[in-house]
């Protein structure tokens, strides 16, 4: 039975979610979930456990981009779990993936769920196409999944300080991403920023 399981990698920021999914799969006889990690960067770093499929959450925190943590995971299965509520902040760049990535939307059944893990195991499509479909509706987002975190974490009232301690990076990183934010969304304020992004439903 060995050489038949399927060996998962989970990256999900919420402890709570993460848990409950790894319980999910580990239930299944020909599933092993090989790590529960919460950073983007643990879950490159996972690839030395040669996991068969990585399961991702596409607002996990990291230094690396869920857009360029697909693409550094080329040759491994991943499968993407988006909320139908936010497909609007998830970047069109990263639909755009798909089918070399699989997207499954969050209110799949569990049991969806383990047959599209099984499925990019097997190295199949899996793609849900009424998210597809809504992230081409939102429009592409002039804003990087870094940027987005970044203005995500100014809505909560954090300094660049802060933001860069959360998000692992310098303060003056953080100012820089903030200028650009600015600039792609042509607003005057952070404030004016939060509005133009969250009406455009890119955060």
């Amino acid at each position: 039975m060995g050489a038949a399981v399927i060996r998962v990698v989970l990256g999900h920021r919420g402890t709570m979610v993460r848990g409950a999914l790894a319980a999910v799969l580990s239930r299944e006889n020909d599933l092993d979930v090989v790590a529960e990690l919460d950073r983007s960067d643990d879950v490159l770093a996972a690839v030395a456990r040669r996991p068969h499929v990585v399961l991702l959450d596409p607002q996990l925190p990291g230094r690396i981009g869920i857009e360029d943590l697909c693409l550094k995971l080329a040759g491994r299965g991943v499968l993407v779990l988006i909320d139908h509520e936010a497909i609007a902040a998830t970047s069109l760049a990263l639909v755009k993936q798909a089918p070399r990535i699989g997207l499954i939307a969050t209110d799949s059944s569990t049991d969806q769920l383990v047959e599209a893990v099984r499925d990019v195991a097997k190295g199949l499509p899996v793609v849900d196409v009424r998210l597809a479909v809504a992230a081409l509706k939102a429009g592409d987002n002039p804003l990087t999944d870094r940027e987005c975190e970044v203005l995500r974490q100014v809505t909560t009232g954090a300094t660049a300080q802060e933001i860069a301690r959360t998000l692992s990076l310098s303060a003056g990183t953080v100012r820089n991403y903030l200028s650009r934010i600015l600039t792609k969304t042509g607003a005057r304020s952070r404030i004016e920023a939060i509005r133009k992004a969250q009406d455009a439903g890119w955060i």
